[in-house]
Order: C-alpha cells, then sequence, then structure tokens
C-alpha cells in the first residue's frame, strides 16, 4: 500500500488522515501542535508533533519518491509554498497541496504541487449542480466539457430496458456501469436487455450539458 504524509491537521487535514487510514493506507500525521497530533494518533500509522516546514524533519521522515505528500495549511500560502519547494527538492513526485483560492493555486503549481485542491471551490460546485441537477447524485469530471455521472433515474425510465430508453441517440450519453443502492453491487457494461428499477442508480458518461437534460 503506498505511504501517504498529510502535514497540516485542521479539519481538512484530519479528515484525509482518518479516512485513508480506516481504508488500510499506511499514514504518516505531522503537525506542530500538541493537540492536534494527540487527537489524530489513534487515526494513523504514526502521528509526529513537528513542524513539516523544518526541512530536517522532512529528512528524517525519510520520504521516498513515490510517497504521497499532502500539505493542509488553510490560509498561510508562505508555509505551504515552502514546504513544496522542500518536497520537490527531495524528489517527491506526488504533492497534493490544499489552497484557499485560484490565484494561491497557481503560485503552488508553479513551486512544484503536483495537484492543487481547493476545498470551497469543489463543495460550490457540487452544491451548484445538485440544484440544477437534482438527479445527478455524483459526478467526475473527465475533461472541460465531458464527466462520468452517477445518476438517479427518473420515473419515466423505471422498468424499461436500456435499449428501449435509446439514451445515446436521445440525450448522447453512454450506460456504462448500473449500481444497486440495497446490496452496492455493481453491473459493469449492462446489456441492451437490462430492465431499469428503481433500486437502482445508472453511472453514465457524457457531456454535462446532455446529462443535465435528464430530469
Amino acid at each position: 500500500m503506498q505511504r501517504v504524509v498529510v502535514i497540516g491537521l485542521g479539519i481538512f487535514g484530519f479528515n484525509i488522515v482518518k479516512n485513508l487510514y480506516e481504508n488500510g493506507f499506511d499514514v504518516i500525521a505531522i503537525d506542530k501542535s500538541k493537540e492536534a497530533v494527540q487527537r489524530i494518533k489513534e487515526y494513523a500509522t504514526k502521528a509526529i508533533l513537528a513542524d513539516g516546514m523544518d526541512k530536517e524533519v522532512l529528512e528524517l521522515i525519510g520520504l521516498q519518491e513515490d510517497d504521497v505528500v499532502i500539505v493542509s495549511f488553510g490560509e498561510e500560502l508562505a508555509a505551504a509554498t515552502l514546504i513544496t519547494l522542500h518536497l520537490r527538492q527531495l524528489k517527491v513526485r506526488n504533492i497534493i497541496v490544499k489552497a484557499p483560492n485560484e490565484e494561491h493555486g497557481l503560485i503552488l503549481e508553479k513551486v512544484g504541487a503536483t495537484e492543487v485542491i481547493i476545498p470551497e471551490k469543489v463543495i460550490a460546485d457540487k452544491v451548484a449542480k445538485s440544484l440544477v441537477s437534482p438527479n445527478v447524485l455524483d459526478y467526475l469530471p473527465l475533461s472541460e466539457d465531458y464527466m462520468i455521472s452517477e445518476l438517479a433515474p427518473p420515473s419515466s425510465f423505471l422498468g424499461k430496458t436500456i435499449s428501449q430508453l435509446q439514451l445515446r441517440n436521445r440525450f448522447h450519453i453512454e450506460v456504462i456501469a448500473i449500481r444497486d443502492v440495497l446490496s452496492d453491487n455493481l453491473h459493469m457494461i449492462p446489456p441492451a436487455d437490462f430492465v431499469i428499477k428503481d433500486d437502482e442508480v445508472l453511472i453514465v458518461v457524457g457531456k454535462e450539458k446532455d446529462i443535465r437534460k435528464i430530469k
């Protein structure tokens, strides 16, 4: 299992550590707050009380090139930037940094972040999409136009086969899987005669504007 190092244990960092550890990851958590380290230690492989901005601390951890390092420092752009620079110097390839806005994100990418996460933007996008398309349960952007969406089928879909729905012709989308919400079973690439039931959700791929048309 790939090792993950999380530097900064605010709300975002704490929940990242806890979630990854509970899913079997080897997780090292670092923060200079004794209280934060005490709070996380039962949810991490190792919890370290140290200043993540100190390059010597990062060197002592023995970071490997294939480690994933997540930097979570909220509004502290200078701290996040310095740590990102240290990580690049230590040849870490996967550096994920939390940023408060896109401007800070651009700076972090310039100094070496391989991925920048803006939690408020992600949440805002999800809330907006849930209002615009209430039957879209979740989504994964593939490009500027295309995405994979988990879709609650409207009542007009129930009892019909995929062939009868003609989703490709009517909406220009493809059903790539169907998930049974009761058993959590996943039917990959369902056949044309698969009948849609009310305890199932469709996993589809297509353009956002086309998926939004399904009400």
